[in-house]
């Protein structure tokens, strides 16, 4: 049984939270959430809240889930929408600071074949 949950709006860097990504990417969810807690990236502790609620929404949708059998079978971070800011600088000037922000999609699946 496929299971879906998603993050909008995380306000990271896609290239940075897709580092965090690519760490449980395949992995069992208990091995997913270990990586997660150990990880000392800052877009780890958003990616595995995510990651438990596609597990709490797998055990909302069915009561007979095994959480020990599931897997992350697919996970993607796409950009959001860009807040641009203006910092003032010597001579009048200004730059532009860009704050990124990103959109991750985690599904969730059983592995087959496996009955014990």
């Amino acid at each position: 049984m496929e299971v879906k949950a998603s993050l909008r709006y995380l306000q990271a860097s896609p290239q940075k939270v897709r580092l965090v990504a690519d760490l449980i990417r395949g992995k069992d969810v208990q091995e997913a959430s270990n990586l997660l807690q150990m990880s000392s990236k800052s877009a780890a502790r958003h990616v595995n809240k995510l990651l438990k609620s596609a597990v709490a929404n797998a055990e909302n949708r069915d009561d007979q889930v095994d959480v020990d059998r599931m897997f992350v079978k697919e996970i993607f971070v796409n950009g959001g929408p860009t807040l641009k800011r203006l910092r003032p600088q010597p001579m009048g000037r200004a730059f532009r600071i860009l704050k990124r922000q990103s959109h991750i999609t985690i599904k969730l699946d059983t592995r087959k074949g496996e009955d014990s």
